[in-house]
């Protein structure tokens, strides 16, 4: 059957959040053309009260759960009902996200002013001090006591929900589970970042208290990462890639359960264990060997 010419045109999005082009493909020595997915990106501005604050890049997908997520997490709103209004405008170049929020949160932006883009792997990109980024953690509730049984099903829900990256290979995902590791929701984006501040908004639209359930994370277990799930009262984390020390030491001091290398039936437990039940058959053992 004769293949269709190469083309560089983009072809129509097959579902939100991704695009359809033809590609080219070589495989030993075939050359196979032929339709592939492509993660979508935008340039999404956020804007409140008629002043910008930050340009990210994300899939723009979500995008009201993001700019109440954003604003949760980042401080700039104590709680959801602050966020007055949220629209989002389509650009010539991006999308906007026109904001609305009460005068005395606006006060906050004037004090914490972001100077650069954030680009789709960043969470703090254009944050111009030290004291913005290192900020005090809210402390986590008692929190819930989960069996590792839970993790196993919350990572096997989650990598059947993810229907952008199982097109493109290309999305981060960020989920929330019961305590029986049930995914409830789940959100999808080009940035990690981005991915948890969609869940965590979608989590205050649906007036859900994170605390009585788990987040689960595609990524690393890095400290903004933990900051923004701590700004969700959420207090167990599970990554399926490792921490960084200052992630380890922010979960530590906010009373957060952080759990890494979540994969199959293995994962590594860096704070609060008594959060994580063990298998009712098997001891514990003590070794030298490096975690991972």
């Amino acid at each position: 059957m004769r293949a269709e010419p190469f083309s560089r045109e983009p072809r129509e999005a097959a579902q939100p959040g991704l695009v359809r082009r033809r590609v080219r493909q070589l495989v030993g020595r075939d050359v196979i053309e032929r339709e592939d997915g492509i993660a979508e990106e935008a340039a999404v501005a956020l804007v409140y009260n008629e002043q910008p604050h930050a340009v990210m890049m994300a899939t723009p997908l979500d995008l009201e759960d993001f700019g109440l997520g954003f604003s949760l997490s980042e401080g700039i709103v104590d709680r959801a009902d602050e966020l007055l209004d949220v629209r989002v405008v389509r650009l010539e170049q991006g999308l906007q996200l026109s904001m609305r929020i009460p005068p005395e949160r606006q006060q906050r932006l004037r004090d914490r002013p972001r100077a650069l883009e954030g680009r789709s792997g960043c969470g703090v990109c254009g944050t111009r001090h030290i004291d913005d980024v290192l900020r005090a953690p809210r402390p986590a509730l008692a929190g819930i006591v989960v069996d590792a049984v839970a993790l196993r099903r919350a990572l096997d829900e989650m990598r059947t929900r993810q229907s952008i990256n199982a097109e493109t290979g290309a999305v981060h995902a960020a989920a929330w589970a019961s305590p029986d590791g049930a995914v409830q929701l789940l959100r999808e984006d080009v940035g990690r970042h981005n991915a948890l501040d969609k869940l965590i908004g979608a989590l205050a639209r649906a007036g859900t208290p994170a605390a009585q359930g788990f987040v689960v994370l595609t990524s690393r277990a890095s400290y903004e990462m933990v900051l923004k799930s701590a700004s969700a009262g959420v207090s167990l984390i599970v990554a399926i890639s490792a921490p960084t020390s200052l992630a380890v030491d922010l979960a530590d001091e906010a009373g957060i359960t952080l759990v890494g290398f979540a994969r199959n039936d293995r994962c590594t437990v860096y704070t609060r264990p008594a959060r994580v039940r063990a298998p009712a058959v098997g001891a514990v053992s003590v070794s030298t060997e490096n975690a991972g």
